[in-house]
């Protein structure tokens, strides 16, 4: 095996993870030089970390923290975002989720076609809290 497979990511298939988004970003979701908004990206990462933790708080969440950030490569108008996730810590309030957005990628930069790609773009860590009705912290339920 080569330094370049043996550092390259392992798919969300090959570990058995699926999506919880998935999503095509369009023109205008894209900044003068044609890339896709790192806004966009966190945004859709951020509606992920939600669902996640409010399936594991069974019931409302918000989000407290990024922990971490990491835009890896750009994301073009025409490619297909699927962002995966698991839930890798539940404290007493709290749930960290972990998050990697990968893009399905059939197209080249200049806009020809090229043979599909699948290429990790973009990772990151959530803090959400379980909050009640009020918006104040609650205990996450046991499993």
């Amino acid at each position: 095996m080569s330094e370049q497979e043996a550092a390259a990511p392992k798919s969300p298939a090959e570990r058995g993870l699926e999506a919880i988004i998935r999503t095509a970003p369009m023109p205008r979701d894209s900044n003068a030089n044609g890339d896709i908004f790192g806004g966009w990206i966190l945004s859709h990462m951020d509606i992920a970390a939600g669902v996640l933790a409010s399936k594991r708080a069974k019931g409302r969440i918000a989000t407290v923290a990024i922990d971490a950030m990491t835009f890896h490569k750009p994301v073009y108008v025409g490619d297909l975002v699927s962002i995966y996730g698991d839930v890798i810590a539940v404290g007493r309030t709290s749930i960290k989720v972990r998050l990697e957005t990968w893009v399905e990628r059939q197209r080249r930069r200049d806009g020809s076609i090229a043979p599909p790609e699948t290429v990790r773009v973009t990772e990151g860590t959530f803090i959400m809290v379980a909050i009640d009705d009020a918006g104040r912290p609650r205990p996450v339920p046991e499993e």
